[in-house]
């Protein structure tokens, strides 16, 4: 071993920098997470999709506002609280949904279940793991649970839109 490997590590000016830039960022974002968990169980908050970045990576494109709200106004047309909706992979409908049903009563809201294989909407109770490769495993009480589902896979090859047709299936 030589004394050059006994010398401690050392950033540039510029690298530590865009380090500290870099943990401000994410503690800000964690901050916002933790924000946003309250707001959703408090289910009081209006929440917004902006609070997370589209991954283009994963493919998460989300949904214009209009666009969110006039796809959840339409599954919430004639729900009752005896209903579940299912959201998969549409997760500015989900919050849409949120928004839509936090100015109504428990005895007007059907349940709501955001299957999701972004990790980060564990924030809301009603998510679920949810994993396109693995399409009908599911948690057991969601099979046959689901009265109306909005599934917008995340890629647009023809297996992943198949395998969504075969989780709506399995639902409905």
């Amino acid at each position: 071993m030589s004394d050059s490997d006994d010398e401690p590590i050392t950033l540039s000016s510029h690298a530590l920098e865009a380090l500290r830039a870099f943990e401000a960022e994410r503690e800000e974002h964690q901050a916002k997470f933790q924000k946003l968990q309250a707001e959703a169980e408090s289910n009081n908050s209006l929440l917004s999709i902006d609070t997370f970045a589209e991954d283009w990576n994963e493919s998460q494109f989300w949904y214009s506002d209009e666009t969110a709200n006039t796809l959840a106004t339409e599954l919430l047309r004639d729900a009752t609280s005896d209903m579940t909706i299912g959201v998969v992979s549409a997760p500015s409908v989900f919050v849409a949904l949120k928004n839509i049903l936090r100015s109504k009563s428990d005895h007007e809201k059907p349940k709501l279940v955001l299957l999701e294989h972004d990790n980060r909407f564990g924030v809301f109770p009603e998510f679920s793991f949810y994993d396109f490769q693995q399409p009908v495993k599911l948690p057991g009480h969601l099979k046959g649970s689901i009265d109306r589902i909005i599934c917008d896979p995340p890629f647009l090859s023809e297996d992943c839109q198949t395998k969504g047709k075969d989780l709506s299936h399995l639902n409905i």
